[in-house]
């Protein structure tokens, strides 16, 4: 993708990158670390916590029409949030590897 990018580019990237002095893959990886993947990790768990307690509800009030919507609500809510947790990991990644950032690895 770099090479494209500079064959049809005025300014050359790499010549541009010699002058910067200025690297913010360190900064987005720590941000990455520390911020988003805790947070998205948190949101997942409590959508987890929201389809189960959504389940326990529809199968405690099963007599109870009330309580069954209820539990289906919560299930509903609960499955939404996952996907959405899946997506925002899904899309940091993709942005990671478009940008050509590599993720230290973990396994040592």
């Amino acid at each position: 993708m770099r090479f494209l990018f500079e064959k049809f580019s005025l300014v050359s990237t790499a010549h541009a990158q010699e002058h910067s002095a200025i690297d913010i893959t360190p900064l987005l990886l720590r941000i990455n670390e520390f911020i988003l993947n805790p947070l998205i990790l948190l949101l997942f768990v409590l959508a987890l916590v929201m389809f189960m307690w959504g389940i326990i509800e529809f199968l405690s009030g099963q007599d109870n029409e009330e309580a069954r919507e209820k539990g289906k609500r919560n299930m509903f809510w609960g499955v939404i949030g996952m996907v959405i947790m899946f997506s925002v990991y899904g899309i940091i990644y993709t942005l990671l590897a478009t940008f050509g950032i590599q993720e230290p690895d973990l396994m040592m």
